[in-house]
């Protein structure tokens, strides 16, 4: 399957390191391919997927899949425990 990154989801990127919080593409590829926790009932018929990102934080991504496309709408760090619970 191809994937697509949002100008939103692009814009994330550089967003969140003028935080000081770096997510990297290989991260936010891997939630999507592999999640921990997958919720397709919240934001139907687009797709949440989390996964731990590190001691404190779950990256969550969501995206939406239409014609073998998948295309990442956004992604954002969340507090563990905030939306599910995570080992």
């Amino acid at each position: 399957m191809k994937i697509l990154f949002t100008k939103h989801a692009e814009g994330n990127f550089k967003r969140f390191r003028k935080y000081k919080l770096v997510i990297p593409r290989k991260s936010v590829l891997k939630t999507v391919k592999n999640p921990e926790n997958v919720d397709k009932i919240s934001d139907k018929p687009k797709i949440i997927a989390s996964k731990i990102f590190n001691k404190r934080l779950v990256l969550r991504v969501v995206y939406k899949i239409e014609h073998d496309i998948i295309t990442i709408i956004t992604f954002y760090p969340s507090r563990k425990g905030r939306y599910y619970e995570s080992n």
